[in-house]
């Protein structure tokens, strides 16, 4: 068209405004030339017309500094239509091979230009991106975690808000290359999302799971159910027992034949098992209620039997435990390890008079942390050794849960810290891994809650006074995943033993509370190291067909597959990903848990 220049001109187009401008540049001398303004007015009235305002001088600097070439004068134009060849113009012959290089360079300006001005987004999205391949490793698993899930939807993020509009800054330089790479990327990072889309929707399953058997319904009629995923959590049934007849023993033998040995143990050789013959167990009971509201006692005391006689000779310590809350309760002043009316064959038979009948050859006590649910100390590390709670300062973000759990003395002098383990005097530390927790709930329906069973037996653990005086009572966080929190955060029972010798099935009244009119016997026991598991299956499988029988329809209340907020089913699932997230399997996937079902000859 024209060529306003007696020159060698180099051609290079950058986007500055949204109207087109130009300016003279002097690469040499890295300056604009004198005449700029001149010059400037005399180009733009021969390409358009028109005048305006000179671009800033620091804008022209800044480009400079990437287009050097020596002995030029560069005509720049800055279009909002990105970089391209204006051929129209009569340039020298050099014109192509030198713009090309321009080009390149100023590619080059806009990648590091935009890296530079988004630095720490940069680093975010390569941070999710490193802990998400860390983290998960090669556990496949563990993808299910909410802070992996949550690095992936960072990395999501990341790509399409960052990475995405920088692959879409390389444009074709005419030999087709850069388009390639272009839509390579953008393919790449557009196939991510759609994963990353399928994931959360559900579309896509990590871990796929073969479909199992159908469960039967009740009591002796209960169905053995096996899965074939490498991702599964296993119960141990024993149905036909009524605690004292030699169905704990058919139940550490179903465990030991499915590979889950109640017993650490091998004649001096180290096994893989869940309790040592020197370890501390607290047996953590349901001692709020009285008659069948309690935990089995003939139950109890066929498990501390079965610890004593540990095949390597059992030289540890045992309690029976239970925060009642002081409040509430049978007596309505809280927890009581010593009811005239107990859930046994022999109705007398208290927590109490069961660690007694074994205290003449084994270190076998109860302790009801009612007394001291209302004290608040410090842990033995800091100095202090008094019985007492230890109390968060703060509550968890999720669940809103003030994590509190009991330190005390055992009546054979030996200090326990629910969270830290067995303070040992001499050397000043904890063993931690001397500790164990035997988790055993009573299954009834739950006038609030819809359920209690495995879960919800944690409630003993806290102490539910001095979390109201700080603001976040613990009771009312059972809805949100409170007891999932619990455990994650304190100690994880070893194993769950779940009492369903006699079961509260009724809705009208509900349990808790639970009267011997009121009960149904079933005469089954389940065992799990996965509570979640546990409580899904038994509510589906024995508390549910139980009420089906008594005359209910209405099963909502109790059904584990109700996600309503505030059911059963919503907080188990809560709770669930409250222990996901500390790394601990669980499962609420009927799929992914196997059954074992034995009949007790006896």
């Amino acid at each position: 068209m024209y060529s306003p220049l007696q020159q060698p001109v180099d051609i290079v187009l950058h986007t500055i405004h949204f109207q087109s401008q130009f300016f003279l540049w002097d690469v040499k001398s890295e300056s604009v030339l004198p005449s700029f303004r001149i010059n400037l007015q005399k180009i733009m009235q021969g390409v358009s017309g028109k005048t305006g305002p000179p671009p800033s001088k620091r804008r022209i600097v800044r480009m400079g500094n990437h287009i050097r070439k020596n002995n030029s004068i560069i005509l720049i134009k800055s279009d909002r239509r990105g970089l391209h060849s204006l051929t129209d113009i009569d340039l020298l012959k050099n014109q192509h091979s030198v713009g090309s290089g321009m080009h390149d360079m100023t590619i080059k300006r806009r990648v590091i230009h935009w890296i530079r001005h988004n630095l720490y987004f940069f680093f975010f999205g390569v941070l999710c991106i490193v802990w998400f391949l860390f983290r998960t490793g090669t556990k496949p698993s563990r993808i299910e975690y909410p802070c992996q899930q949550a690095s992936v939807a960072g990395a999501n993020l990341w790509m399409a808000v960052y990475l995405l509009p920088l692959v879409s800054m390389i444009r074709s330089n005419g030999n087709g290359r850069r388009q390639t790479a272009r839509l390579l990327g953008a393919g790449i990072i557009v196939v991510f999302l759609a994963i990353g889309a399928l994931y959360y929707s559900g579309g896509l399953n990590l871990l796929p799971i073969p479909d199992g058997q159908s469960q039967s319904i009740n009591g002796a009629g209960i169905t053995e159910k096996n899965n074939l995923t490498n991702v599964t959590s296993d119960i141990f049934v024993v149905n036909g027992t009524s605690g004292n007849d030699g169905g704990v023993y058919q139940l550490l033998s179903l465990m030991e034949r499915k590979g889950t040995p109640f017993f650490a143990a091998g004649n001096g050789t180290e096994k893989a098992g869940l309790i040592a013959k020197n370890d501390v167990v607290i047996i953590k009971v349901n001692g709020q209620w009285n008659q069948r509201g309690g935990t089995n006692t003939d139950l109890v005391r066929s498990l501390i039997q079965a610890i004593v006689d540990h095949p390597d000779g059992f030289t540890g310590e045992i309690i029976i435990a239970d925060n009642g809350q002081a409040q509430y309760g049978a007596t309505q002043t809280g927890g009581n390890l010593s009811y005239a009316q107990n859930n046994a064959e022999d109705k007398s038979q208290s927590m109490e008079r069961v660690a007694r009948s074994f205290s003449g050859s084994h270190q076998v006590s109860t302790y009801l942390w009612d007394t001291i649910t209302t004290k608040r100390v410090h842990e033995y590390a800091q100095g202090d050794m008094n019985d007492g709670y230890i109390v968060n300062e703060t509550p968890n973000p999720r669940t809103g849960l003030i994590v509190s759990y009991p330190k005390f003395r055992t009546q054979y002098g030996t200090y326990v810290s629910f969270k830290k383990g067995i303070w040992n005097t001499e050397t000043r530390s904890y063993e931690e891994n001397r500790l164990k927790i035997i988790n055993v709930p009573v299954l009834k329906t739950h006038g609030t809650f819809g359920v209690t069973g495995a879960v919800k037996n944690y409630m003993g653990v806290p102490s539910d006074k001095l979390t109201t005086q700080m603001g976040s009572r613990a009771h009312l966080t059972v809805d949100k995943g409170g007891m999932g929190t619990q455990m994650a955060e304190t100690r994880f029972p070893a194993i769950t033993i779940l009492d369903a010798i006699w079961i509260n099935a009724n809705m009208k009244p509900s349990g808790p509370v639970t009267t011997y009119a009121q009960a149904t016997r079933i005469n089954t026991i389940a065992a799990s190291t996965d509570p979640v598991a546990l409580d899904y299956w038994a509510a589906q499988n024995i508390l549910m067909p139980a009420a089906q029988s008594k005359g209910y329809s209405d099963l909502s209340s109790m059904d584990p597959d109700n996600n309503s907020e505030g059911k059963f089913g919503n907080w188990l699932r809560l709770s669930m990903m409250e222990l996901r997230g500390a790394g601990i399997r669980t499962t609420m996937d009927k799929n992914a848990i196997n059954v074992y079902i034995v009949q007790n000859p006896l």
